[in-house]
């Protein structure tokens, strides 16, 4: 597959760069996409739900009525679970939620996950950017060059940019990530996928 090459006003530049097909034209596993997001969303929760049981409830050192004569069931302890204030059955219990899927599924993952991203145009290839400063506008600007104002976007860096990140931080509909560390939910969880040219090389690197 052949893409043009942008640039920031959202012109072509005359550039076409061809796309790996290990990468972008491999064998769509929605298996594998369905377990690294699983186990990516698995990682994501704490798990420091708790409730206290009967041994953990505060009183209870003394009967709170008599055995006889009250008409109630009788109760030994006022942290018995049937009572009001006592302690859970079965409850919740800080635990870890982690979901283990090995680096060939996840490799396999990323590559269906821009495989069918690429297949529905959802890939676009721009000139490498940097900005002087952090400036929320100038981002902005270059999305609605690229017609992608209102679209869910993922922006791909070859290697960490401070102001570039920290510039697109204030825009609700951008993702801004370095390329080898996009995850398979990063690239499903958006519309279209904005590559820079010198990430698509290094994305081909890790992946091909």
């Amino acid at each position: 597959m052949e893409l043009k090459v942008l640039n920031t006003a959202g012109t072509e530049t005359g550039e076409v760069v061809t796309l790996d097909d290990k990468v972008f034209a491999a064998n769509v596993s929605e298996h594998a996409m369905y377990l690294d997001v699983k186990s990516i969303m698995a990682h994501r929760r704490q798990g420091t739900h708790k409730v206290k049981n009967r041994s953990e409830v505060r009183g209870g050192g003394k009967k709170p009525y008599r055995q006889k004569g009250t008409g109630h069931a009788r109760q030994g302890s006022s942290r018995s679970p049937l009572m009001t204030g006592g302690g859970s059955i079965f409850g919740p219990k800080p635990h870890t939620y982690d979901l283990k899927v090995n680096k060939k599924i996840k490799r396999l993952a990323r590559r269906s996950a821009l495989t069918a991203k690429a297949g529905k145009g959802g890939i676009v290839v721009v000139e490498d950017f940097s900005f002087d400063e952090i400036k929320t506008r100038q981002f902005a600007d270059i999305l609605k060059n690229l017609g992608l104002t209102e679209k869910k976007t993922l922006v791909l860096l070859p290697e960490h940019n401070d102001k570039v990140t920290r510039s697109g931080k204030n825009i609700p509909v951008l993702n801004v990530r370095v390329a080898d560390q996009a995850s398979t939910y990063d690239i499903l969880d958006c519309q279209t996928v904005v590559m820079q040219k010198t990430a698509l090389k290094k994305i081909e690197e890790s992946l091909g």
